[in-house]
């Protein structure tokens, strides 16, 4: 009974995640900037680009809380075996990982579970060890400091999905450009990336063709603007050290007698 409040809020939460991902995918699927998305609805940048990015509402809510969320794998193994032990109340198993070192909420453990719930079969006995944040990562790292073991898992996962492959090949192709330094490729990569069937590329390509010059004077000239945002930190630092009370005549000062 404890459970239902919390149930018909996050049926709430699932209706507005579909109504937004509908919104944002009736301007984004016509290639609509996320900028202009974002002020059409009135809503922060960074929301739109996940809502945008999800191919299905319920892909877009694993992006809050991922910290936390991610968490919550290292206790998957316990959590499947309670399951099938018949211990099916996401307060009492929040409580179990939680004296095992977990320090997510209780909601985390319902959202973990609900797949589980929904299906209404046992829980798997080994869950899938990869997860999408070790993917992530073992298609962006170098592939000359993966060990063995990780350069296995990737040439089996791009071997099951050619969507991946194609952008494996992307991310290194853009790597090569920005290590060796070859702006003037970085058309080529552009023309590459919208190539592809992933709407991801497709929205960083629009991002890249917006301020191209800019973009291409980065892997290709040896200016930097280190030294500008280095002495941006340093003013924000001045500034903290007045918590908020100095005005401008006084962090004048105190930067020039900073120098």
């Amino acid at each position: 009974m404890a459970e239902r409040p919390q149930e018909a809020a996050d049926g709430l939460r699932a209706i507005q995640r579909r109504e937004r991902h509908a919104a944002v995918h009736a301007l984004y699927d016509k290639a609509v900037s996320i900028q202009v998305i974002a002020e059409t609805l009135g809503r922060d940048r960074k929301t739109v680009r996940r809502y945008a990015h999800a191919t299905t509402p319920e892909a877009a809510r694993l992006g809050t809380g991922v910290r936390r969320y991610g968490q919550i794998h290292a206790y998957t193994p316990y959590l499947h075996r309670r399951w099938n032990e018949g211990c099916t109340d996401a307060a009492r198993l929040h409580a179990e990982i939680t004296e095992r070192g977990f320090r997510g909420s209780t909601r985390t453990v319902r959202r973990h579970l609900q797949e589980i719930r929904v299906s209404g079969k046992p829980a798997p006995d080994r869950p899938k060890d990869l997860t999408v944040r070790k993917a992530s990562w073992l298609i962006t790292a170098h592939p000359h400091r993966l060990e063995e073991s990780g350069a296995l898992k990737v040439k089996k996962l791009l071997a099951r999905c050619p969507e991946l492959d194609a952008l494996a090949d992307c991310v290194r192709s853009f790597a090569a450009m920005m290590n060796e330094r070859r702006g003037s490729d970085l058309a080529g990569w552009i023309a590459g990336a919208e190539g592809t069937a992933l709407k991801p590329l497709h929205s960083l390509a629009r991002g890249l063709r917006e301020d191209f010059d800019a973009v291409t004077a980065g892997p290709t000239l040896d200016w930097s603007s280190g030294r500008v945002e280095g002495n941006v930190n340093r003013v924000k630092r001045i500034k903290r050290d007045g918590y908020g009370r100095a005005g401008f005549d006084l962090l004048r000062l105190q930067i020039l007698l900073a120098d």
